[in-house]
């Protein structure tokens, strides 16, 4: 193994930091063995370090402007484009996943920072809005009222198991929350904690060489849960962004509401992504049971979007429907899962909803050989048993698909009505059934944040449109992404300037429009001065 500048120390805005006794070590899951790497657990001393360091430069980071913080973003992705050897030796030591993902994941990373450097670049996303005074307004006169977007202040952001760049050290809440001009304390995660200090010093190494405060990044480690739970209810902490399992977020946003002062925490906590099948769908022409084989074994279905469960309604097609995905599911090789603990997870959490009643199971393939992998697995239920039972509703975090089949329509609609809130929901057909299908998809808009059509929902698209959340248990707030620009909204609150002089104003709202944004301004959107 390429050798690799691994301390294993906290980074503390420019500093390190070795203070704790406590250390932990990662593992390769393809063979099992640990990395020879040894990590130091955070201590509370250094939490309060890294935050209070955060603190002190929030407000300089803040009046820096969207072109300096984009100047940082960029330079971080050429600082991670620079080391990209040494990210992608760690990724696969620590992920078992292989090269090709790993690049593709990286330049997901440095996409995600530079889209969001644009965007802090350009500026408009504060959504300045102007109403200028009517002193002469009857009965009572009108005052000046402005308002923009302010950012809240230091953002905790969890790395995410499943994906080590895109969603961890430098993923989207982390580039979100320093485009909005927020510093920002990663608690890596301890499944890939190599990976992290990689990007860590990276980010360090850019905030350096542009100029920014000691303490606009920082990056802890550590596997205790006391770790998590001392930064969301540190009083300096201002918003927490979360992805990972619906115990993790639930536990993190009791604590972000049970504080002193209440802060949001954004978790993103996982879906099973419901497909309907309409009857065209399911004929072997129309290739839906490949299709649907491949994406939900993709990376051994460790994706937040995995369509765990498909909905149909009872036919011979329904039938051949099945038997053709299992064929292709058990046809796929077995990929490894990402960690130990996962693959225990899934095979105890599939080996519950098997367990249910009505439930059987159809395929899992042969039982692969090796450590932590998994068998893909179908099982079929009825509409019936399947809306008595809330257990069936559990997310299975791996190659897991059930399939819901429904006597008729009506009983089709009933089990959509009594899901659960939804990253993603599907709809397959034909145009024709498509177009008689408007009662369907108003229910799945109802159940999820992104409604897809003749698709697969694995893979989320990163862009303005896109749309990654939806209503609960999916995230804690349904209306915010953690995916695309709009992404960057969750780090800042309206601030309203009544009657303001015009020298106490940001520049987004003083009337010059010194930094050139788009506002709106009595109703008009402009780029105009006043």
């Amino acid at each position: 193994m390429t050798q690799l500048p691994i301390s294993g120390k906290q980074q503390i805005g420019f500093s390190e930091a070795a203070a704790g006794r406590e250390t932990f070590t990662s593992s390769n899951p393809q063979s099992g063995a640990e990395n020879p790497w040894t990590f130091f657990e955070a201590t509370e001393a250094e939490v309060n370090r890294a935050l209070e360091a955060a603190r002190a430069a929030s407000e300089t980071f803040a009046g820096m402007g969207g072109a300096r913080r984009a100047q940082f973003l960029r330079t971080i992705a050429t600082e991670l484009e620079g080391i990209a050897d040494l990210i992608v030796t760690a990724y696969t030591a620590e992920s078992g996943l292989p090269e090709g993902r790993a690049r593709g994941e990286l330049g997901r990373t440095t996409g995600q920072l530079r889209a969001f450097a644009d965007l802090a670049e350009e500026g408009s996303w504060i959504h300045a809005r102007i109403d200028t005074a009517l002193p002469e307004r009857q009965p009572v006169p009108k005052p000046d009222i402005r308002k923009c977007l302010h950012p809240l202040g230091p953002v905790v952001v969890f790395g995410a198991s499943n994906f080590p760049l895109a969603f961890s050290t430098a993923g989207g809440d982390t580039a979100s929350a320093l485009a909005a001009g927020c510093p920002v304390v990663v608690k890596g995660h301890p499944m890939h904690p190599a990976t992290g200090e990689l990007v860590a010093r990276a980010i360090t190494q850019a905030a350096r060489e542009t100029g920014m405060p000691d303490g606009v990044f920082s990056h802890l480690q550590g596997i205790s849960h006391r770790l998590g739970e001392g930064l969301v209810s540190h009083p300096l902490t201002t918003a927490v962004g979360f992805t990972g399992s619906q115990q993790g977020g639930l536990a993190l946003a009791r604590l972000g509401q049970q504080r002193p002062v209440p802060i949001p925490v954004f978790a993103e906590m996982g879906s099973i992504n419901p497909v309907v099948l309409l009857p065209s769908a399911l004929e072997a022409a129309s290739g839906w049971a490949q299709a649907y084989a491949q994406s939900v074994t993709l990376g051994a279905g460790q994706f937040c979007t995995n369509p765990g469960l498909l909905i149909a309604m009872e036919s011979p097609a329904l039938e051949t429907f099945i038997k053709d995905l299992a064929r292709a599911m058990a046809g796929i090789p077995a990929s490894c899962m990402l960690h130990a603990n996962i693959s225990n997870r899934y095979k105890e959490v599939r080996g519950q909803l098997l367990a249910q009643e009505g439930v059987s199971l159809v395929s899992s393939g042969d039982e692969p050989v090796g450590p932590n992998r998994v068998p893909a697995t179908v099982a079929r239920v009825s509409g019936a048993d399947f809306s008595a039972n809330p257990r069936l509703q559990q997310e299975v975090f791996g190659p897991f698909t059930l399939v819901v089949a429904c006597r008729d329509r009506a009983e089709l609609q009933a089990t959509l009505s009594g899901l659960e809130g939804q990253l993603t929901a599907t709809l397959l057909g034909s145009d024709t059934e498509l177009s008689e299908a408007g009662g369907l998809v108003s229910l799945l808009r109802e159940k999820a944040g992104r409604v897809l059509f003749n698709g697969v929902p694995t893979g989320v698209e990163v862009c303005p449109a896109m749309q990654h959340g939806g209503p609960f248990p999916a995230t804690t707030d349904g209306r915010f992404t953690s995916v695309g620009s709009d992404a960057i909204l969750r780090w800042a609150r309206p601030v309203a300037y009544q009657n303001c002089p015009q020298a106490l104003l940001p520049g987004a709202l003083r009337d010059a429009n010194p930094l050139g944004i788009q506002r709106l301004v009595n109703g008009t959107y402009t780029r105009k001065p006043l």
